[in-house]
């Protein structure tokens, strides 16, 4: 398989420009644009959208859809953007005949609705931003809109004109025998017209998803990696950025009282700089500790936060945050700067160190070891985790996936353009990457426990303030990583996952059959990289039978 060229790094004419020509305008029977929080607040409970929390926040219910529908998403295949689309299992193509016959049904059934609007920027850095218009059907998911994307001035919006646009119409139901969809659910993404309409779906996560999915587009052509990670800087200016899937510990490692946030899931990667694309956070709330995770638990009890699907008493309005009843996948969104840390620029330099976060539900990752360049490689593009629990529609119970980049879903370009864009960064600054399991221990999930929090955050804490440079490690004997052989504040038996194993035999038995999953994974990428890349991966395991491998489609 070949890997496609690296595009351009000089954008042929102004980001602004190019993407404005494409702009349009959306007509409904009423449009009430930019209201504040507050306002919104009081139509989402006229409308009886959702109750108002005992300490502020609003808690909603998504209905079906309690997590993304990687299925029902599409991009449009149109002659501009179709040679540089990655079409396959993460990438469905729907034609322009079939958009634009949805699309008419679409606003003729908004003829007669009201819908509120929202000027949101997408990108802190100036040169990269788009100019985001948002028009929703719900007040609540206005909200949405102003807590996850960033917010103009007063003077920005005066003279506001957007180059992009998200429709988002969860009572519509597109029509898959005459509008090429698979149900009534669907997110479709148009690259030229810089244009998304979501119907059928009420949560608000498809919002976000698929604006970060136009970026991950644009941002190549302009020099810049776009990332599915979380980024903080340290008092020294020392940057990280964390990649990981949904409920890997991107949002809860990235809130470090110790360390300013620049943001917890969407970044971009320029010559000598980092940006936020957002300007707010979209965390997983179930189990939510007041101890390990004291800043983003603090935002389920403010005014402003969007509580998605989380458990209430309806007489006394207090949250359960560790209840189930309605999904795992519960959520809160809520504005950056509810973080009490974190920098309100959005901008930071070049990274220092470069951590992968993997959720392994089968207890065999150690829980921290360095990497070497070809294995980083390797790692990235095979962007190993657990699928967890209701992030995703069908989703009950962990399973293992691969998925390319930390983030195949929101990929709409070969995984291989966004390694090498990784790959050249990494070597130009010398950065030191880190796998971090913050997955399981002592056992596959079921039997073992989840990675202890503390235990997590003082080994990245550790590597990230060079207290692992000059400790000894050894070479773990299937996956060929280095694991430290001690970290402040951690159990050397913690360190070596076999150790921690009841059943040492059964540890092996475990941690061949991810190896296989992994080398049968990588197959689909073998031919576009270099020996040295194939090679880095675990040892070459004996076949051990049947072994449950989910697609790509977690985050």
């Amino acid at each position: 398989m070949s890997v496609p060229t690296s595009p351009s790094t000089t954008p042929s004419e102004p980001p602004l420009t190019r993407s404005a020509r494409a702009s349009t305008r959306i007509r409904a029977g009423k449009i009430v644009a930019n209201l504040s929080t507050a306002a919104l607040y009081e139509a989402a409970i006229r409308e009886g959208e959702g109750i108002v929390a005992a300490d502020g926040p609003l808690v909603v219910r998504t209905g079906t859809h309690t997590g993304r529908s990687p299925k029902d998403k599409f991009i449009v295949r149109e002659s501009s953007s179709e040679d540089a689309v990655w079409w396959g299992e993460v990438n469905h193509p729907i034609s322009e005949e079939h958009y634009d016959r949805l699309r008419a049904r679409l606003l003729d059934y908004l003829k007669t609705r009201r819908l509120f609007s929202q000027d949101m920027f997408i990108g802190a850095h100036p040169t990269h931003r788009r100019s985001l218009r948002v028009y929703t059907e719900t007040a609540w998911a206005s909200i949405f809109a102003r807590n996850l994307f960033r917010r103009p001035t007063h003077d920005e919006l005066a003279t506001f004109e957007p180059n992009f646009t998200i429709l988002d119409v969860p009572s519509f139901e597109a029509d898959p025998h005459t509008e090429g969809t698979r149900s009534g659910t669907a997110i479709l993404v148009h690259l030229k017209r810089m244009e998304i309409i979501i119907v059928g779906t009420m949560y608000a996560g498809e919002i976000k998803k698929s604006a970060f999915t136009v970026m991950n587009y644009l941002m190549p052509d302009e020099g810049v990696l776009p990332m599915h990670s979380s980024t903080n800087v340290g008092q020294a200016g020392d940057t990280v950025v964390f990649f990981g899937l949904s409920g890997t510990g991107k949002t809860t490692l990235s809130a470090d009282p110790l360390r300013s946030l620049i943001g917890d899931d969407e970044h971009g990667w320029g010559s000598d700089y980092v940006f936020n694309f957002e300007g707010g956070c979209y965390a997983k709330t179930i189990r939510l500790s007041p101890m390990y995770e004291p800043d983003i638990f603090a935002t389920t009890k403010r005014f402003g936060t969007i509580l998605e699907n989380v458990d209430i008493d309806p007489l006394t309005r207090e949250l359960d945050l560790d209840s189930e009843a309605i999904t795992e996948n519960t959520r809160g969104a809520y504005p950056l700067h509810y973080i009490g840390n974190a920098d309100p620029t959005g901008v930071a330099g070049t990274p220092r160190n470069v951590v992968f976060l993997t959720a392994d539900a089968f207890g065999v990752l150690p829980p921290i070891s360095r990497l070497t360049r070809e294995q980083a490689a390797y790692h990235f593009i095979s962007g190993y985790t657990a699928k967890l629990a209701g992030t995703e529609v069908g989703v009950k119970e962990p399973s293992a996936t691969f998925s390319a980049g930390f983030g195949a879903p929101f990929l709409p370009r070969h995984p291989g353009v966004y390694a090498e864009m990784l790959m050249d960064r990494l070597e130009q600054f010398d950065v030191p990457v880190w796998l971090v399991n913050t997955g399981w221990t002592g056992g596959p999930y079921g039997t073992g426990q989840r990675m202890n929090i503390a235990h997590t955050r003082n080994m990245v804490r550790a590597a990230l303030g060079g207290e692992l440079d000059d400790v000894p490690t050894v070479l773990d004997p299937v996956f060929q990583v280095a694991i430290p052989t001690a970290v402040p504040g951690v159990p050397a038996e913690v360190l070596i996952p076999r150790n921690t194993w009841a059943d040492p035999n059964a540890y092996d038995v475990a941690a061949r059959k991810i190896a296989h999953m992994f080398h049968e994974n990588f197959e689909a990428y073998a031919d576009g990289v270099s020996p040295a890349v194939r090679a880095a991966g675990p040892i070459g395991p004996d076949d051990v039978g049947e072994v449950r491998v989910s697609p790509p489609g977690e985050g």
